[in-house]
């Protein structure tokens, strides 16, 4: 007898394979799931490893940082050290300065000239005084130039009251420079 195959074979087969196909879409959507589940912890380990090397980067700029103060701080430190320094040797200098200047002040005045006032600002000198002549002035000014620690005198003020009496002295301002020649000033004068 011939059997025939009354049951719905294609519609299984149809079936059969819809399920294959659900599996296998099932199965790659898992799989991507999985893939991707997998690239995300990746990516996360990544950025803690560069979360913590930039943590100890900061850590270190934050050391640097402090270090740099503190240099600065040293730096100022020394900068005041050394300006102090440089005033010291600049008293040193010229402690044996304002000795030679009385001493010239007495050589150079000449008779007939008297000094009423003296000031110094820096290295410029101002003599205030009385005269009892033009001349005297002068003669004042050469002593100042010929001088060893006093040079380039220059008369502000000389003027004379009126004359009452025939002895009656002329008011002078004077100024000059303090300071030891150089070679080039000396070599001019001569």
């Amino acid at each position: 007898m011939v059997k025939i195959n009354l049951l719905p074979w294609r519609e299984e087969l149809k079936q059969q394979r819809q399920r294959d196909f659900l599996s296998a879409g099932g199965l790659a959507v898992l799989l991507t799931l999985v893939i991707l589940f997998a690239v995300h912890l990746y990516i996360e380990g990544l950025k803690e490893f560069q979360e913590s090397r930039n943590q100890i980067l900061r850590g270190e700029i934050a050391l640097v940082d402090k270090k740099i103060t503190e240099i600065k701080s040293i730096e100022e430190k020394k900068n005041k050290l050394l300006t102090k320094i440089d005033v010291i040797q600049k008293l040193q200098e010229s402690r044996p300065l304002i000795v030679h200047l009385f001493d010239e002040m007495a050589k150079t005045t000449p008779d007939g000239v008297f000094l009423t006032q003296f000031a110094q600002t820096e290295a410029i000198l101002t003599f205030t005084g009385k005269a009892e002549s033009n001349a005297r002035v002068s003669a004042f000014m050469r002593a100042i130039e010929a001088s060893r620690w006093l040079h380039s005198p220059s008369l502000n003020i000389i003027q004379a009251k009126e004359k009452i009496k025939v002895d009656q002295l002329s008011d002078f301002i004077l100024l000059a420079q303090l300071g030891e020649k150089t070679a080039a000033e000396s070599g001019e004068e001569k």
